[in-house]
């Protein structure tokens, strides 16, 4: 509806592109009828199984190539808020870039308006982690400080990609660097935006093109079945785009999140990324394999463990403790010598014996943001809040379970770190295939 309102947006747009790959279908939605009456024969709504925002934004890509003689090719989330003018600003910038490049739109936060998520985000290649640009700042609230008064924000901002919440990709990029990887979600748009950089491409992430989304506060993604994805697509990048022919960094830096999820009580989260690393070992052609599968697969696996099953917190007794006790463990060690005694004293405690009390009943109730390892670690039994607030997580230690998965998660590194320079060849050797038309088109009509 937003793209129909706006005149001058219907005088460049050639097709609205929407794979529909959910249950409720975009034709079933309120002012569905208005909004195709305004596009017409633009309005494209394809219907296909769900195979990850990878495979959505493939589809649009493929379909543009293959269907329309456009100049660019504009990704947008399908939840977000647009105001129109921004696509106008995001193709005049690109017709009057001197040389293709990537036009992304900035994200502010639905919830609260004037919150900027990012000025612009780049990519450690060793570690694999995306993180602000230098110089900048997350979370920026023009409500507190305006632009004017933001002297940072009054420079050039080099970035190494745009997350597709908005992003404009030029035709001649994607017809010479192909269609994204089938990686269903996550690390998608970083590693096009490292794919073209590498093929000459810059990436510009523009102030004033920009849209509204969910805050990713609200996400609880880095423990839940998403864990998965992000892990397995994080070493994909790595073979692809990292620096280091054995990614020392990235699995020491992986190794640390094990024993902070294994101190946590997230047996789910260890349970996923030990899948992630096998199917990643699996080598490159496992990606398009899994696409159709890989869903039910990581949410089934997720299911197995209490603290990936969210419950209505109705259902469980109250805690044995209330906020008073919550409070006087929420201080977090902030120096070495007494981080290093927290974690000693943890470790201790994950070789007691259970307080079976605390399996049936929970000692502590916490919210997402307080449940951090140093309070987690020291429990047996917890209901941890999900960021979103649709219910809790059972946290329940399981010793065996701590001992055995870290044993295996180290097992697994150690494998991994022998293996990487032959599967970063493999990788490497096969991306041609993994992103041109045909093997996209193989899933499309399957």
């Amino acid at each position: 509806r937003a793209i129909g309102s706006d005149e001058l947006v219907r005088s460049i747009v050639t097709a609205v592109i929407i794979p529909d790959q959910g249950a409720n279908k975009v034709r079933d939605q309120d002012g569905f009828a208005q909004a195709q009456a305004v596009l017409g024969d633009r309005l494209r709504i394809i219907d296909q199984p769900n195979i990850g925002g990878s495979g959505g934004y493939a589809r649009v890509m493929y379909e543009a190539l293959e269907t329309t003689d456009c100049e660019q090719i504009l990704y947008m989330d399908d939840d977000i808020v647009l105001e129109p003018d921004s696509i106008l600003r995001a193709v005049a910038f690109s017709r009057f870039a001197r040389r293709p490049m990537l036009v992304g739109g900035q994200m502010l936060q639905a919830q609260a308006r004037s919150r900027l998520h990012a000025w612009g985000e780049i990519v450690d290649l060793k570690r694999m982690r995306w993180n602000k640009a230098p110089g900048t700042e997350y979370d920026h609230d023009f409500a507190q400080h305006s632009l004017r008064q933001t002297a940072w924000m009054h420079r050039r901002t080099d970035v190494d990609y745009n997350a597709w919440w908005m992003c404009l990709i030029p035709r001649t990029i994607a017809e010479d660097i192909g269609l994204p990887l089938p990686l269903f979600i996550k690390w998608v748009d970083v590693e096009y935006g490292l794919r073209a950089r590498t093929a000459g491409y810059p990436t510009a992430t523009v102030p004033g093109v920009a849209i509204w989304h969910m805050s990713f506060a609200d996400k609880d993604d880095a423990t839940d079945w998403q864990a998965y994805f992000h892990l397995r697509n994080r070493l994909v990048g790595a073979a692809l785009h990292g620096t280091e022919e054995r990614p020392t960094a990235m699995l020491a830096d992986s190794l640390k999140h094990v024993l902070r999820h294994a101190l946590a009580m997230e047996y789910s989260t260890l349970a996923l990324q030990e899948m992630a690393i096998r199917d990643f070992m699996a080598g490159p052609q496992a990606l398009f394999d899994k696409l159709p599968t890989a869903l039910g697969e990581v949410r089934a696996r997720c299911a197995e463990f209490p603290d990936g099953q969210v419950r209505d917190s109705q259902e469980l007794s109250l805690p044995a403790a209330g906020q008073v006790a919550v409070q006087r463990m929420l201080k977090p060690p902030t120096n070495p010598v007494t981080i290093g005694a927290t974690l000693l004293k943890r470790l201790a405690h994950q070789l007691r014996p259970v307080d079976a009390q605390a399996q049936r009943r929970p000692q502590l109730s916490l919210s997402r943001a307080d449940a951090r390892w140093f309070v987690l670690s020291g429990l047996d039994g917890v209901t941890v809040s999900t960021a979103d607030g649709r219910g809790v997580t059972y946290r329940k230690r399981d010793p065996q379970a701590f001992r055995s998965m870290l044993a295996r998660s180290v097992a697994l590194h150690r494998e991994l770190a022998r293996e990487f320079p032959r599967l970063r060849k493999r990788y490497r050797d096969a991306a041609p295939g993994l992103t041109d038309r045909t093997g996209w088109k193989r899933v499309f009509d399957a």
